[in-house]
């Protein structure tokens, strides 16, 4: 029987089609957020979330807007579904994940609804390999409730500044303490490790801040093993935002930029381990 390489005509009930030139800008973002095996998609008019959590401790979400994207239809108000995302990555990057010079693989995404497979059209090269995924019953995600009313702190860096400080920190510390301040201080990244204390200091107009808005000196603590998964984030990105809310509460929004020039966001949220009396520090 003749491999069909018949792609789903515009007039099937499908309540989400996309369609991408290059399905390695999508791959690249979602391997940004791969800590766990599931996540769940969400498809607005806006563009497509896709949100990893563990533990209800951590939450990350890979924001690709509607523009990103050649084609984006989305015939409901929204159109949720969980999927195997370990399985999802394999099938982006069937035909590999470096083409030739001059090459992509073309991907048209299609799924019918509520119990249907995530359909799947990846072409390279003339090759046209379809892949069905099946969709599950979508999680209840933690709402950090992170809006900009609520936060108390924020500031955002050049993200070498940030690769710099992870890669001179002492990652045998159970725990980052973030110190962020109105005044010195100002920025401080702190570890407790096998080698004795660490801490790293960034002034307010250092050359890698690109804006400095603390309203009140906070110090938290984080899981460094919960915030691990963020780095795969942060090596692709070209700045950060860091924030915090009155109960600690952490967001790292990174800023990344495709091959393409084109803009596209991923999210951590972080629960704090602790808080930290000023008698402890």
């Amino acid at each position: 029987m003749p491999f069909s390489t018949q792609l789903p005509a515009s007039g099937e009930p499908y309540v989400l089609v996309v369609s991408l030139d290059n399905a390695r800008h999508l791959s690249s973002l979602l391997r940004a957020v791969h800590f766990q095996d599931h996540a769940t998609c969400f498809a607005t008019a806006n563009g497509l979330r896709v949100t990893v959590e563990d533990a209800k401790c951590i939450q990350a979400n890979a924001f690709i807007q509607a523009e990103i994207f050649q084609e984006f239809t989305v015939e409901e108000e929204s159109v949720t579904f969980r999927i195997n995302l370990s399985v999802l990555l394999d099938c982006l990057t069937i035909f590999g994940t470096s083409s030739l010079p001059g090459t992509s693989t073309a991907l048209r995404m299609c799924y019918r609804g509520y119990g249907y497979p995530l359909m799947l059209f990846l072409e390279e090269g003339g090759v046209v390999t379809v892949c069905k995924i099946n969709t599950q019953e979508p999680d209840e995600l933690l709402d950090f409730d992170f809006c900009s009313t609520k936060v108390v702190n924020k500031i955002i860096l050049q993200s070498e500044g940030l690769r710099e400080a992870f890669a001179e920190l002492d990652m045998t510390s159970e725990v980052l303490q973030i110190t962020m301040s109105p005044d010195k201080p100002y920025f401080r990244l702190s570890t407790f490790g096998n080698a004795g204390s660490a801490h790293l200091d960034y002034p307010k107009d250092s050359d890698l801040m690109e804006a400095f808005h603390c309203n009140q000196t906070q110090t938290n603590r984080y899981k460094i093993s919960l915030l691990k998964p963020s780095t795969k984030a942060l090596a692709l990105s070209c700045k950060v935002s860091i924030r915090t809310d009155a109960q600690g509460f952490l967001s790292l929004q990174y800023m990344i930029r495709n091959e393409d020039g084109q803009i596209c966001f991923v999210e951590y949220y972080c629960c704090p381990d602790e808080d930290i009396t000023e008698a402890e520090l």
